[in-house]
């Protein structure tokens, strides 16, 4: 398996109630920042997992009903905040991100996709097709605006159900089957169903030998996945599929559990453990 660099970005964040995201946890807002992965793959170049929020998540929720997003989810976008913007500063320019992968299409993630014009997407043909099923009306209480979705995104993409099927190493047992999506073993797309059609998560393996394991919004925190602790019924009815959020979830724990060092599990929301993951806490 070919090993692979990898910063995390923090883009942006919102604020909830921690409670509508775990069950147990407090009434008091909580910090939700959005993360992106930046992977340097040896072949393929530079790749994205997820764009985070980028300012053209408010210019797609200014008109109605798409303006109740920004309400129910107030968002924390500093102006130089964007995943372009911070690519930049890193020495990378949006022409040279090759690949961007959308683990799936609420907003949170896609935000910042209009930016990298040239790059090939991969994404999950369910969620694509998810995006234009309902009303705008419903779109919006699902967390999807289809402004945000490039119109040529159909010429550009490569669906994960198409790609060759592998199986995962035995060490992430419950978990068993993945999409090769780059046809090296290097990034390997995993079915984390639940939270919403065509929810998708990623491993790879660093060159230190650690996997990663990129688990999306299949939980909005590690101590979800420590206490196998679901979002409460009416996040589940909002957003996703209740019983398979819990199996989802259940499966994470299950791997956690193991104990294993070698296995790095990375929820999109989770503040401390992007902190730890990048060494700043």
């Amino acid at each position: 398996m070919k090993r692979c660099n990898v910063d995390i970005l923090s883009c942006g964040s919102c604020a909830h109630p921690e409670i509508m995201t775990r069950k147990g946890a407090g009434v008091q807002p909580a910090n939700f920042p959005s993360m992106v992965g930046v992977i340097r793959h040896p072949q393929a170049g530079i790749i994205l997992f997820d764009t985070g929020y980028d300012h053209a998540f408010f210019g797609a929720t200014a008109p109605f009903p798409e303006r109740f997003y920004r309400w129910a989810t107030p968002v924390n976008l500093p102006e130089d905040g964007s995943a372009a913007a911070q690519l930049d500063r890193m020495g990378i320019a949006p022409d040279d991100v090759a690949i961007v992968v959308i683990s799936h299409f609420h907003a949170d993630h896609v935000s910042g996709l209009h930016q990298f014009k040239n790059a090939k997407i991969f994404c999950a043909k369910a969620g694509l097709k998810a995006c234009a099923d309902k009303s705008r009306l419903s779109l919006t209480m699902s967390g999807i605006l289809p402004a945000l979705i490039p119109a040529d995104i159909l010429a550009r993409c490569v669906f994960f159900e198409d790609c060759a099927r592998t199986a995962l190493p035995a060490a992430f047992e419950p978990f068993s089957a993945a999409a090769d999506i780059i046809g090296d073993g290097s990034l390997l797309m995993v079915e984390l169903p639940g939270h919403c059609p065509g929810h998708w998560g990623m491993v790879f393996k660093r060159e230190n030998d650690q996997f990663v394991f990129f688990v999306a919004d299949a939980a909005w925190s590690m101590t979800a996945i420590e206490k196998n602790a679901p979002p409460p019924k009416i996040t589940m009815m909002l957003l996703g599929d209740s019983h398979n959020t819990q199996k989802t979830l259940f499966d994470l724990h299950t791997l956690w559990r193991k104990g294993r060092e070698d296995i790095v599990l990375l929820p999109s929301h989770c503040e401390k453990s992007m902190r730890l993951f990048s060494g700043k806490d």
